[in-house]
């Protein structure tokens, strides 16, 4: 079998991939999403709960950022599944002995899996936690996609508990603008985030032009 290429390392190569494959990707094509897609067919066929987290599930709720990877939720006896069933077969750890981590063999992108119960950011136990995909996804357009207060929750738990992280607590402002959430929104969140939150939320509304 040829050497894989891994995905970032060729935008990385070429100037020339990179923007065909971001021009691809804002407007919902590209080797990203359809690794999306072939990948929760994949699941649904082995009936593997999941939920899409990270930067791509940004983009299904209006802030759409370029992304070199991929985040899904699942169990741990989800996790366990995928190996089972689904490694050597269209994907491969992207290192030995890797479990949580895997390429698509078809473009090389990374998918990463975390699982439900463990903690965000730092990885030590905190409030908050990875929930159960079952219970904390919805569907967007075909995909499951983690609801976005939860989403919202696990990044601002993962900025604030992880220095390298703190591009989680942007997003979180992103969103904020994209979805034009509010400090009622504060409420659909756990309390050992909610201060950070609403610090973000004033900050959006205060940058934004008042109306006219």
């Amino acid at each position: 079998m040829a050497e894989l290429r891994p995905y970032e390392c060729i935008l990385r190569e070429s100037r020339t991939a990179a923007v065909r494959e971001a021009g691809e990707y804002f407007a919902g094509g590209g080797w990203l999403h359809e690794t999306l897609r072939r990948l929760a067919t994949r699941l649904e066929e082995e009936r593997i709960v999941y939920a899409l987290v990270g930067g791509m599930a940004l983009g299904e709720y209006g802030y759409v950022r370029m992304t070199d990877d991929m985040n899904v939720l699942v169990t741990l006896q989800g996790l366990d599944r995928f190996h089972e069933r689904c490694t050597r077969r269209g994907y491969v750890a992207t290192h030995p002995g890797a479990r949580d981590s895997v390429r698509d063999t078809a473009s090389g992108v990374r998918i990463t899996f975390l699982v439900a119960g463990e903690f965000p950011g730092d990885g030590k136990p905190k409030p908050v936690a990875f929930p159960d995909p079952l219970a904390a996804a919805e569907e967007i357009d075909g995909l499951k996609v983690l609801c976005l207060p939860r989403l919202v929750e696990l990044k601002l738990a993962s900025g604030m508990s992880a220095p390298h992280r703190l591009r989680d607590l942007a997003d979180v402002q992103e969103l904020i603008k994209a979805r034009r959430l509010d400090a009622a929104f504060a409420a659909e969140l756990d309390a050992s985030v909610r201060e950070r939150y609403l610090d973000l939320e004033r900050a959006v509304a205060t940058a934004l032009p008042g109306p006219e």
